[in-house]
């Protein structure tokens, strides 16, 4: 059976961006109607929440203005469609690939509605061959980019000689609640930031990048309750349990240890760990598990810092950082996101 590589990741940013210190007088305004230590505590998540930076499909006041879900959806449509584009471009002209050479596409979005997907508007605009396969993934939220991986390795584990590209573009600002005062709606806003990733990948002999050796989904029992949105005529209403990064912990050597050791490895000979940022609590949570066996987690944190978390993209801005090293032959990665479901994805990579 052909190896499957991850050949190349790019990534792309929307227009607008803002420092959370130039947010937060924003966010003190919208809740002037509410009590000063409600607001105060707000500011705090805000502050608190190791995001320095963050990118978006709308400018900040129109952020903070109310409109319509049929407003912000037009607003997303036609930014995702763009933003998917270049982000398609950047990663074939840094491959090197002509875009009628892709066999299958993939695009992960699940903070907006189009039908048809995104993957129909890139085969017209970018000039993909019209048998090209298409896969739109949309309701896995933040596991969706892992999960992209998942299915495009799969594919080409039993298509030798092709080519897959997953497109990801997220826009968590086009779900922010106006008039939803609770902590999920609150702490999303704090965390969460749009952005677009390509990665692409191949079972070509002559294909270059890091291996993939396994890949592998890990459900909760009975926690479908614990992330996602509810359809509200306002828009996608974020759905968020404080009780995540506890289940996560308690779940955490169910979803790790008897899957490496299926491939044949360990977590002591894993190398790198290439997480999704979900937010500060995940990360703290993560790293304390992996920093006893001497194992950072400081790219995951540094995407966080500097993006937000851009949901099922995040992760892929962490995987294109070590694309970027220079690694040893034989060096093993973990890749790992959370989602709603509640579940797990993780994909084992050999450089």
């Amino acid at each position: 059976m052909e190896s499957v590589r991850i050949v190349t990741v790019s990534k792309q940013l929307p227009k607008h961006n803002r420092k959370t210190s130039d947010i937060i007088p924003f966010v003190n305004l919208w809740l002037s109607g509410q009590e000063d230590r409600f607001r105060r505590k707000v500011v705090k998540i805000f502050e608190g929440a190791g995001v320095d930076h963050r990118y978006g499909i709308m400018d900040i006041e129109e952020v903070f203005t109310a409109t319509s879900f049929e407003a912000k959806n037009t607003i997303y449509v036609r930014e995702v469609k763009q933003l998917g584009e270049q982000v398609l471009q950047n990663a074939l002209s840094k491959a090197n690939w002509l875009p009628e050479s892709l066999d299958f596409i993939i695009t992960v979005s699940c903070t907006g509605i189009m039908i048809p997907s995104l993957d129909a508007y890139l085969i017209n605009a970018i000039g993909l061959k019209n048998d090209i396969v298409r896969l739109p993934v949309t309701e896995m939220g933040c596991a969706a980019g892992v999960s992209g991986l998942i299915y495009a390795s799969n594919f080409l584990k039993s298509n030798p000689g092709k080519r897959a590209a997953i497109v990801a573009v997220e826009s968590p600002t086009a779900t922010f609640q106006l008039d939803d005062y609770s902590m999920a709606n609150m702490v999303s806003a704090a965390i969460f930031g749009d952005g677009a990733a390509c990665v692409l990948l191949s079972s070509e002999q002559s294909a270059v990048g890091p291996k993939i050796l396994g890949e592998e989904m890990y459900h909760f029992p009975n926690a479908t309750h614990l992330m996602g949105f509810d359809l509200t005529n306002t828009g996608l209403k974020m759905i968020l349990d404080p009780a995540v990064p506890d289940v996560i912990s308690n779940h955490f050597p169910k979803i790790v240890y008897p899957f490496l050791e299926k491939h044949g490895t360990s977590i002591e000979k894993v190398n790198h760990l290439v997480f999704h940022p979900g937010g500060k609590k995940i990360v703290r949570t993560v790293e304390e598990l992996f920093g006893k066996l001497g194992k950072n987690i400081d790219d995951t944190r540094e995407v966080l810092r500097a993006y937000g978390n851009m949901s099922s993209v995040t992760v892929l801005y962490v995987l294109e950082r070590f694309l970027e090293k220079d690694f040893n032959e034989g060096e093993q990665g973990l890749v790992l996101s959370f989602g709603p479901g509640f579940s797990a994805q993780r994909v084992l990579l050999e450089w």
